[in-house]
Parts: structure tokens; C-alpha cells; sequence
């Protein structure tokens, strides 16, 4: 496990954590914005419209209505990373994280309004007759790059379990035991049952599935996170005042937040905001070029909603949460798991600021070259599951862990724990103490300092297994269509059961290397559409352009038979 936790470690390195990345996918957002005169300014009115119904003509092919598809994309957006990877965000990044992240949805409802169109251009139906869309066929039938095409295919496959599968059922499972002591394994057994009945049916079992919870479930959501600001209405304007202060210095060290870097914030910021929205990534067009409509920079349009009401909306909500109740910076009880924790020599404290500063470029991206945090190798005595005080110091969630027990099969352990590299030696210990939170217990901590007490945590346990189950029920249709692209229909089926059990699997796995997992799938998809949508973009202004003058004759000839009459 150690030696596959460190090749995805190294994988994130070159791909979604690499430097160069999040530069990409703004830069091609702002190209993108430039080139095509701030769409998402200029058409947000229009895209409403569209969705309504209004600039739609009828009998058009397809198997979903605008706002079926919406849904649908937006079940696959609108899932843990609203609730979880906005908290994993600023736990990383502090607030500068959560500016990075508007920066990523407002550039990014370009760049979804681009790969949505020129895909849905490109679509074409299956041998059941049904629609096949997506990045795959517009770089096949547009671009002539098979080999592209095929690249981008097999990633998809890959991140339909690292986006869309695995950490949503992993997060699903713990909050559903942290909130109400379900265990992992019978929630994740439930929910794979309830989840292979829906995928079975295909784009139309979901669409309607997702049109209902969708709506559902962002007005549950949006009406917790508000109990929540108005019990901390106080802390509001500070925390907005420190997402934008902090933009671009980075954030400094508060509590037992160790601080974050510029290069820090700005790259988990965008990270985080791309697993969100997925602006870029290439999966809501899938979902897009089931709907019903002949034009395809209509169905465009719509998605321009997508990266506004995932991440302007909701995860602004639960940012503004986080940071007005403050228990972002605060540590709090809970079990170490063996992905985030790290036990160095030496003795270190927060009090101490240069402690903090070697701490955190020990955390950093890239470590220095003349690192003085070294990992700890030695042996600890522990009696009665305190250990003895000595020269080391544990690290937890990025954090300096305080009052730490250690455990065997749930009783106090007493002996000597041997370290070797920073990691215990012996796997069957349990850690525990107070540290840090990320992931959905941030969010559930943060929802707890209200009026709602308590009780908090089970508005986001529910929010999250709605956000959750929809995404995966999303990503599902996304892999169905790559392995449809791939394979042939014959396969789907063998593909439908393996997510299942994927989904299954999942919820007893360690939450970061989840997270990590989906950090390299989703830049395996990104960057080769990225590059697709780049060499396609004469082709994406052609067809806007083509789309307006449509609309002004329509326009002029109804204006022309009402006068007329």
C-alpha cells in the first residue's frame, strides 16, 4: 500500500498538482474568454432562456430535454467536492483557496460552454439509437486525432471510479457513520444496491432520477449553509475580506493552521475548483449531447449555468461556512489515519514561528533541498496509550498533533512503538488525538457552531449522500459512453457491475489517498481536452457566430409575421 501510495504521489506530482497545471486550465479559460468576448457575461441571460425552453424548437433529436441534461451534468458537478473539496481546499490553501476557486468557475463557464458545444456538434447515436457524445468524437471527427480520442477514452473509463465513484461513496460512508453510526460496509452495501438499480436502466433512468434530486438537494443544502452564516453573520465580511486579501500573498499561519504559500492556495484552489465544476475536464458533455436540440451552441449555452451554480453558489456556501465559524484553523478529536500523519524528530510548537515556517515548507508542494524537518526513526514507550515525551513530534492533517493515544483492537496499548521513516512499524496501532479536519468533518464541524448545534452534522450527512449518489449515478453514464466509444455496447454491462462494486470497495478506502486518486484521473481526462478544445476553436467561433445570426433571422421573422397578422 505504502509502495502504491507513493507512485500516485508521484503520478499527482507531474500531473494535477505539477505547477504548469493550474496555469493551463486558467489559461485556457481566459483564451477562451478573450477570444469569444465574455460568453459568460454576455449569453448568462440567453442561457436561462435557453433552459426555460424558449429558443427550442420541437422535434429534434435526443433523449433528454435541456434541462434533463442540465441535471444530469449537474449531479456529476454537484457532489463531495461542493462539501468535501472545498473543505480539503481551504484546509490546504486557507481562504486565498477559496478565491482561486471563483477564479477556476468564472473562466470556466467558457471553457464548459466550448467543450459542451463542439461536442455536441460531433455526437452521433449508438446501435440502440440513443445519443453518443462527448470529447472522444470531436477529436475523432473533428480533428482526425483517433489516437487522441482513444487517450482521452480510457482516462474517462479511469476517472468515472476516481471522480465520480470512489470518493463519493468513501465520503458518503464515513459521514453516514460519523453522523448516525452506521457502519462503512452496510451503508456501502445499501447504496451500491440502490445505485445498480438506477445505472441499469441508462441516460433516461438517470436524467429523471437526477432532475429530481438535483433541485432537491441544492435547496436543502443552500438552507443549512445559511443557518449557519446567519448564526456566525458577524464573521462574514472577515472571512470575505481574507479570501480576497489573501489572494495572492497566500495565507498565514492562524491556530493550528501552519499557514499556506501563494503557489499553495492558487494551485489547490484551482485543483479543488476543477474537481468541482469540472470546467475542462471534458465529462459534462456527455451529459450535454443527450439533449434534445439540432443546435449545438444552445446546448452550450446551458451549460454556462453549470460552473455558476456549482461553485459560485454552493461552494461559496460552504466556504463562507468554514471560514466564519472558524473551525478551519481549530483542532479537534479524531483518528489519525496512516495517509496524514507523519511522525519528524525534533521537538516543534506553534508558538514557536520559526517551528511554523520550517513545518510548512517540510508540507509544501516541494519540499527544500536543505529540509531540517527530517522523518523520525526510532522507538517510543507507551503505557497505557500515552506515549512517553521525547525528541520527535507527530504531524497530523497537516497540523501538530496534541494529547495522543494509541490503541490495539480498541484497548489502550502498552509497550514499545519502533518508527522507521516517519511510519510505525507495526500496522495493526491505532493514533488518535486532536488535530486538524479536512474532507466533510470540516464542513460538519463548521455546520455545528450555529443555532443548529449538534444537529448540524446531519444536515450536511444528508446533503452529502444526495450530492454523493447523484455524482456517482452522473460519472456512471460518463464511463458507460467510454467504454460504449471503446468496446461496443456489448461490454457496457461488464462495465456497469465492476462500477458497483468500485463504488462498494470504496467506502472502507482511505479518504486522502481517495482524494489524491481523483487528483491524477482528473488531469489524465483535462489536459488532453484542453488541447482538443484549443485546436478547435476557429471551428467554436464559426458556430457562435453562425448561432446569433440564426437567432436575428428567427427574430426578424416573427417580427415580420406579426406585423403581417
Amino acid at each position: 500500500m505504502q509502495a502504491f501510495e507513493s507512485f500516485i504521489g508521484f503520478l499527482d506530482g507531474y500531473l494535477g498538482s505539477a505547477v504548469y497545471f493550474p496555469f493551463l486550465l486558467l489559461g485556457v479559460g481566459v483564451f477562451f474568454t478573450l477570444y469569444l468576448g465574455f460568453p459568460q457575461i454576455r449569453y448568462f441571460k440567453h442561457a436561462w432562456g435557453v433552459l426555460r425552453g424558449k429558443h427550442t424548437g420541437g422535434g429534434a433529436p435526443g433523449d433528454t430535454s435541456h434541462f434533463q441534461a442540465l441535471s444530469t451534468a449537474l449531479s456529476g458537478t454537484v457532489g463531495t467536492g461542493n462539501i468535501g473539496g472545498v473543505a480539503f481546499a481551504i484546509y490546504l490553501g486557507g481562504p486565498a483557496a477559496l478565491f482561486w476557486m471563483w477564479a477556476t468557475a468564472f473562466v470556466g463557464m467558457t471553457t464548459k460552454f466550448v467543450e459542451v458545444t463542439v461536442s455536441h456538434k460531433y455526437r452521433v447515436k449508438d446501435e440502440e439509437g440513443r445519443m453518443a457524445g462527448g470529447p472522444m468524437y470531436y477529436m475523432e471527427r473533428g480533428l482526425n486525432m483517433k489516437w487522441l480520442a482513444v487517450f482521452f477514452a480510457v482516462a474517462l473509463v479511469i476517472s468515472s471510479f476516481g471522480s465520480g465513484n470512489l470518493p463519493q461513496s468513501n465520503n458518503m460512508a464515513s459521514g453516514l457513520e460519523a453522523s448516525f453510526g452506521i457502519p462503512t460496509w452496510a451503508s456501502g452495501l445499501v447504496l451500491s444496491v440502490l445505485l445498480g438499480a438506477v445505472v441499469i436502466g441508462g441516460i433516461r433512468r438517470i436524467a429523471i432520477v437526477a432532475a429530481s434530486i438535483v433541485p432537491l438537494m441544492g435547496i436543502f443544502y443552500a438552507l443549512g449553509a445559511l443557518a449557519v452564516a446567519i448564526s456566525n453573520a458577524d464573521q462574514i465580511l472577515p472571512s470575505f475580506a481574507a479570501v480576497f486579501s489573501d489572494a495572492f500573498t497566500g495565507s498565514a499561519a492562524s491556530g493550528g493552521f501552519l499557514g499556506a504559500t501563494f503557489a499553495y492556495a492558487f494551485n489547490r484552489g484551482v485543483n479543488r475548483g476543477l474537481f468541482s465544476n469540472e470546467a475542462g475536464q471534458g465529462s459534462a458533455p456527455i451529459a450535454h449531447a443527450s439533449a434534445r436540440t439540432d443546435e449545438p451552441v444552445s446546448e452550450g449555452m446551458v451549460s454556462i449555468l453549470e460552473p455558476f451554480i456549482d461553485t459560485l453558489l454552493i461552494c461559496t456556501l460552504t466556504g463562507l461556512v468554514i471560514l466564519s465559524s472558524g473551525v478551519w484553523t481549530q483542532k479537534f478529536e479524531t483518528e489519525f489515519t496512516p495517509f496524514d500523519m507523519e511522525v519528524v524528530a525534533g521537538t516543534y510548537v506553534e508558538e514557536n514561528p520559526d517551528h511554523v515556517r520550517q513545518l510548512f515548507a517540510h508540507l509544501d508542494i516541494i519540499p527544500p533541498e536543505d529540509d531540517p524537518v527530517v522523518p523520525f526513526s526510532g522507538s517510543v514507550s507507551v503505557v497505557n496509550g500515552v506515549p512517553a515525551a521525547g525528541p520527535y513530534t507527530v504531524i497530523h492533517n497537516r497540523s501538530i498533533a496534541e494529547d495522543v493515544h494509541v490503541t490495539r483492537d480498541g484497548q489502550p496499548f502498552t509497550g514499545e512503538v519502533a518508527f522507521t521513516g516517519g511510519a510505525p512499524a507495526e500496522t495493526d496501532l491505532t493514533f488518535s488525538g486532536r488535530s486538524l479536519l479536512h474532507s466533510v468533518p470540516l464542513t460538519a464541524k463548521a455546520f455545528e457552531q450555529s443555532f443548529l448545534g449538534t444537529y448540524g452534522q446531519y444536515a450536511v450527512t444528508v446533503g452529502l449522500v444526495l450530492f454523493a449518489f447523484s455524482t456517482a449515478l452522473a460519472w456512471s453514464y460518463y464511463g458507460d459512453r467510454a467504454v460504449t466509444y471503446l468496446f461496443g455496447l456489448k461490454w457496457v454491462a461488464v462495465y456497469r457491475v465492476i462500477y458497483v462494486l468500485g463504488f462498494f470497495s470504496a467506502t472502507i478506502a482511505d479518504t486522502s489517498l481517495v482524494w489524491l486518486i481523483s487528483a491524477v484521473t482528473l488531469a489524465l481526462m483535462t489536459i488532453p481536452n484542453l488541447l482538443g478544445i484549443v485546436l478547435m476553436r476557429r471551428e467554436m467561433k464559426t458556430l457562435t457566430t453562425e448561432y446569433w445570426q440564426t437567432m436575428r433571422e428567427t427574430k426578424r421573422g416573427a417580427t415580420k409575421e406579426t406585423d403581417a397578422n
